[in-house]
């Protein structure tokens, strides 16, 4: 069997486990509202091309959408953590078989870079070289903008592989990008506008003096078969290491957290999510992460001319409060689906763990209010606005987001960064994640239009205060329905573990 053989087996053994997972019709409703967004988004995509190209045609700068691309491939890096799966989640059921590993990656890292999401960028590419053709650029010319633009895309996709596999092997990896799109755009943020014009035309210059476009396009032609060697080989590597759970063993002081005995069987299940965040590499990083965000957030508003909107400083602020809740309470009970069996030998088991669930992840609300003293401090948030979202969190959002453990029945693997799966697995987790994040902001706005600020945070205070004191009975309410569905669960728990 050859190369293209194993390309075109693999991708229709990949598409055949997609259409063997359990949750593969509960899926399509999620795809539909997917394609819906990007629908609107590509509508979007298409109207800016025509606006950049029409203005790069009236200036007679045909390469103005250069200017802007380090915009763009921004985007379009955060966006593949959404959508996109490194070729080592799929490749993990080969590594047993009889054919090249290396192949087998080769042939993942190929789809990805035929993969269809990287034609979403030419709905602005392409209204854009039309229209600066339109206004004088030569056939050959825009021929050249174009591929060069969708390979610039090409380049970014192997670039979100290598720092994706990197981050999922160690969060200080995040560096890497942070500084690589800083430096991008730094200039344009802190630089005056006659120093960028003055470089940009000195680039421009050398760039027609060697080559003009093509010279571009073998640079990152090259660039593009470095990282494509990278990923190859260090993809391979981790793989191994992880799959062979190979671990450096080190004897490390393990607390047993005494103080929570006193709470009984909710102090153990207490203990269970703490050394949970400790030890599990995926959960783990899930936090450090949000630490991160919450933090360099907070700094910028704080100390920043950035996100300085009433939108923006709202939703900032929500977001604090709703990230623990939107990356890990989605996934509900997915992890117990490792060891569900055993959750269901006494009554009332699942009640305990999820009230001590609720119990920890509103104790970690109180890291999201200690980062968010600097904007207090300096005069961006007020006291009203994170008592508002504090209790919306604890209330009705995370009111919402207990009920995915009525529906969640896939198991989350507890070690598997890398190969582990990390999408999402049923339509419900996207569509509360997103109405957590953004319907409070949205009541806010609703009420400041017709009364002010401090009336809309003191009605978020009240719907807050009323979900938090009746916690005991909407999730005993919660986990009547999910014994109803009990073997229903458990089939999709035995089924993905």
């Amino acid at each position: 069997m050859n190369k293209i053989q194993l390309f075109f087996l693999l991708r229709k053994n990949t598409k055949l486990s997609e259409k063997r997972h359990p949750m593969f019709e509960a899926n399509q409703y999620g795809k539909l509202i997917g394609y819906i967004v990007i629908s609107i988004v590509a509508i979007e995509f298409l109207a800016l091309g025509t606006f950049f190209g029409w203005l790069a045609a009236k200036e007679d700068v045909p390469e103005m959408i250069f200017y802007i691309m380090p915009f763009f491939l921004i985007f379009d890096f955060s966006g593949r953590f959404a959508t996109q799966q490194t070729p080592l989640m799929l490749v993990k059921p080969y590594l047993l078989t009889p054919i090249s590993k290396f192949t087998a990656v080769e042939c993942f890292l190929v789809s990805q870079v035929l993969d269809l999401g990287n034609l979403l960028w030419m709905v602005t590419f392409l209204p854009y070289v039309f229209v600066v053709w339109c206004g004088g650029l030569s056939g050959w010319a825009a021929i050249g903008m174009l591929f060069l633009l969708h390979l610039m895309i090409v380049v970014n996709s192997q670039w979100y592989l290598l720092v994706r596999t990197l981050v999922n092997h160690n969060i200080l990896w995040w560096a890497l990008p942070i500084v690589f799109y800083g430096a991008l755009i730094g200039p344009f943020i802190f630089l005056d506008d006659d120093t960028i014009d003055v470089f940009t035309d000195g680039l421009i210059d050398f760039v027609q003096s060697y080559g003009g476009l093509w010279l571009i396009f073998v640079l990152f032609a090259t660039l593009f078969t470095i990282l494509f060697c990278i990923n190859r080989r260090l993809q391979m590597q981790l793989i191994y290491d992880e799959v062979s759970k190979k671990e450096n063993t080190k004897l490390k002081h393990v607390s047993e957290f005494k103080a929570l005995n006193r709470f009984g069987q909710i102090g153990e299940y207490l203990k269970l999510e703490i050394k949970s965040t400790m030890r599990n590499k995926a959960i783990r990083s899930r936090f450090i992460q949000g630490l991160c965000f919450i933090t360099f957030f907070s700094l910028t508003i704080a100390f920043g001319s950035i996100y300085q909107g009433d939108f923006a400083r709202n939703f900032l602020c929500l977001y604090a409060f709703i990230f623990f809740g939107a990356t890990n309470l989605t996934k509900v009970m997915c992890p117990e689906g490792n060891y569900i069996d055993m959750l269901m030998v006494h009554e009332e088991n699942i009640l305990k763990l999820l009230t001590a669930k609720y119990y920890y992840y509103c104790a970690i609300l109180l890291l999201p209010v200690l980062l968010q003293l600097p904007p207090v401090i300096m005069g961006q948030f007020s006291i009203l606005m994170i008592l508002a979202y504090l209790l919306t969190a604890t209330g009705p959002v995370y009111c919402m987001l207990f009920q995915l453990a009525i529906f969640n029945k896939d198991t989350l693997p507890l070690n598997d960064k890398i190969t582990g799966k990390n999408q999402m697995e049923n339509k419900w987790q996207g569509i509360l994640s997103m109405i957590a994040m953004f319907a409070p902001v949205i009541v806010v706005f609703t009420i400041e239009a017709a009364f002010d600020s401090t009336t809309a945070y003191w009605v978020l205070i009240i719907i807050g205060i009323f979900f938090t004191a009746t916690e005991p009975y909407w999730m005993r309410n919660i986990y009547q329905r999910m014994m109803k569905r009990r073997y229903q669960n458990l089939e999709g728990f035995h089924s993905t573990r």
